[in-house]
C-alpha cells in the first residue's frame, strides 16, 4: 500500500501513515490463517444449532412428538423472541464483556442446549428450548461482525464476511448429509434417528468453545504471535483506522446519532426483507423438497446439499468482486433478481424438476443477501459505537424475520411462503436502490465541497461525514 494511495487511510484519518505493501500481504494472510477457520468453524456450529430442527422434522421430531405443522412453525418461531431481545445490549457492551468470554460462553450454552433437544417429548418442552437456544445465539453474530471490522480495513471485509455465509451454506450441506446417514441408522439405544442428530452435532459443537476462549485476541495488533515487523504494521492499520473505529470508551451520542438516522432503517428492512427468504429457504428447503415437490425423506435430504454448496459459492464470488471494486450493494440489487425469478417458477410451473432448478436461482442470492447487507452497512457507518448501533437495530429487525417465517410456510405446498419470499425480493431490490442514489449524491457533496463549488454547511464533520470518508455502492 503505497502512500496515500490506500482505500481506507484517508477514509479513517491518517492518510501520512505508510505501509509496506509486502508487509500488509504477510499480516493478512496470517490473520485470515488465524481467524477464518474459526470464524467458520462458529458460524458452521450456530446456524446449524440453529436450523437442523428443518431436518430434525423430515427424519421424525414431528411424527414422535405428535405436534402439527402449525406447531412446528411456532417452535421455529419461538427462537427469534429472545434472539431479538437480547441482541442490542449485547452487541453494544462485547468490549466490556471482552470478544472471547462472550463468544465461547454463548457457543458453550447453545450446544448444551442442543443437545438437551435431543430428550423433549412434547410440544412444550420443545417450545421452551427454542426459546433458550434463542437467548444463547443473540449477539453471537453482530458480535463476530464488530470483531471483523476491529481486525479487517472496509476493502477486506466483504471477504471475511463471505467466510460466515460460506458457513451458514456448508451447515445446511453438513445437515442435511448427516440427517441422511442417520436417518438410514434408525432408532439406537432408544432414541430415534432425530435426537441422535441433536446430540451428534451438539457434541460438535462443544469441540469449538476452547477454540473461542483462547483465539480470539482482544486486541489482536497486540497479540504475542506478531514479529515486531508486523506488529508495526498492524499498529500502524490501527492509526489508519481511527477514524472508522472511534474511541473504546462508550459514548451515547453515537447510538443516539444512529437512531435518529433514516438509512438504519432501510438497511434493517433490507435484512429484515432478505431474512426473509433466507431463513424460509434455509430451514424449510427439506420440507419444500420432501412436501412440495413430492420427493421421498432421503431424496429431500441430499437433494438439498448442492442447492447449498451453490449458495456458498455464488456469495464467495460476490464477495471477492465486491472487495475488488468496493461495491456491495449494487451487487445484491442485480443477484435478488434471480430470486424473483425462482420464487415466479415455484409459484408457476408444475414440473418438479423445473421447480428444483428454481431452487438453484434462489440459492444464488441466498446467503449475499444478509451477507453483502450486512458488510454494506458497517463500510457506511462510522465510529465504532454508531456501526454497533446500526449492527444491533439491523440485526434485530433483519431477525424478526424468522418469527414472521414460519407463519409463512405452514401448510403445502408453500405457495404464501413463496410469494412472501417474491415480494421480499422484490421490495429489497426497490430500498437498495434508494439508498445508491443517497450513496451516489453525498459522495458527490463531498467532492463539490472539497472542491470549492458547494459551502460546506455540515454540522458533523467526524466518522461517516469526513470528507475523506467515501460511502461504496
Amino acid at each position: 500500500m503505497s502512500k496515500g494511495t490506500s482505500d481506507d487511510a484517508p477514509v479513517e484519518g491518517s492518510s501520512s501513515v505508510y505501509i509496506d505493501p509486502a508487509l500488509e500481504r504477510q499480516v493478512l494472510v496470517r490473520l485470515d490463517k488465524r481467524f477464518a477457520p474459526l470464524f467458520c468453524a462458529l458460524y458452521f456450529m450456530a446456524y446449524l444449532d440453529r436450523s437442523n430442527i428443518g431436518n430434525a422434522a423430515v427424519a421424525g421430531m414431528t411424527a414422535q412428538l405428535g405436534i402439527s405443522q402449525a406447531q412446528f412453525s411456532t417452535a421455529v418461531s419461538v427462537f427469534f423472541a429472545t434472539y431479538v431481545v437480547l441482541m442490542i445490549p449485547l452487541v453494544l457492551s462485547v468490549r466490556k464483556l471482552k470478544v472471547h468470554r462472550a463468544i465461547a460462553v454463548m457457543a458453550c450454552a447453545w450446544s448444551i442446549v442442543t443437545i438437551g433437544t435431543a430428550f423433549v417429548r412434547s410440544y412444550e418442552a420443545l417450545v421452551a428450548v427454542r426459546v433458550i437456544l434463542g437467548a444463547c445465539e443473540a449477539g453471537f453474530f453482530p458480535c463476530i461482525s464488530l470483531y471483523i471490522t476491529m481486525v479487517y480495513n472496509r476493502r477486506e471485509q466483504g471477504l471475511r464476511f463471505a467466510y460466515l455465509f460460506a458457513a451458514t451454506a456448508l451447515s445446511g450441506m453438513f445437515g442435511g448429509l448427516v440427517a441422511t446417514g442417520i436417518t438410514r441408522i434408525g432408532t439406537v439405544g432408544g432414541l430415534q434417528a432425530w435426537s441422535w442428530l441433536y446430540i451428534i452435532e451438539g457434541l460438535i459443537s462443544l469441540t469449538v468453545v476452547p477454540w473461542a476462549w483462547y483465539g480470539l485476541p482482544e486486541f489482536p495488533s497486540k497479540s504475542k504471535f506478531w514479529t515486531p515487523e508486523q506488529r508495526e504494521t498492524m499498529e500502524k492499520r490501527d492509526l489508519q483506522r481511527q477514524e472508522y473505529m472511534g474511541q473504546e470508551k462508550f459514548d451515547k451520542r453515537q447510538v443516539f446519532s444512529a437512531l435518529k438516522e433514516w438509512r438504519m432503517y432501510t438497511g434493517a428492512f433490507i435484512q429484515f426483507f432478505q431474512d426473509i427468504i433466507l431463513y424460509g429457504y434455509s430451514t424449510f428447503l427439506p420440507s419444500i423438497l420432501r412436501n412440495g415437490l413430492g420427493y421421498s425423506v432421503l431424496e429431500a435430504q441430499y437433494l438439498s446439499v448442492p442447492v447449498y454448496l451453490l449458495g456458498g459459492i455464488s456469495f464467495f464470488c460476490a464477495a471477492r468482486i465486491g472487495d475488488k471494486y468496493g461495491h456491495r450493494g449494487s451487487i445484491l440489487a442485480i443477484l435478488d433478481v434471480f430470486a424473483v425469478i425462482g420464487y415466479a417458477i415455484l409459484l408457476t410451473v408444475k414440473s418438479a424438476s423445473v421447480q428444483y432448478f428454481a431452487c438453484f436461482m434462489i440459492a444464488i442470492p441466498l446467503y449475499c443477501g444478509p451477507g453483502l447487507n450486512e458488510t454494506w452497512i458497517v463500510n457506511n457507518t462510522a465510529p465504532h459505537y454508531r456501526r454497533a448501533t446500526f449492527l444491533g437495530i439491523s440485526q434485530a429487525i433483519g431477525n424478526a424475520a424468522g418469527v414472521v417465517v414460519p407463519q409463512l410456510y405452514r401448510a403445502a405446498p408453500y405457495r404464501l411462503g413463496h410469494w412472501g419470499s417474491l415480494i421480499s425480493a422484490v421490495i429489497c431490490i426497490v430500498l437498495i436502490c434508494v439508498q445508491l442514489v443517497y450513496y451516489y449524491f453525498e459522495n458527490k457533496k463531498k467532492d463539490q465541497i472539497r472542491s470549492g463549488e458547494r459551502v460546506d454547511d455540515r454540522t458533523d464533520t467526524t466518522g461517516e461525514y469526513n470528507l475523506d470518508f467515501r460511502y461504496v455502492y
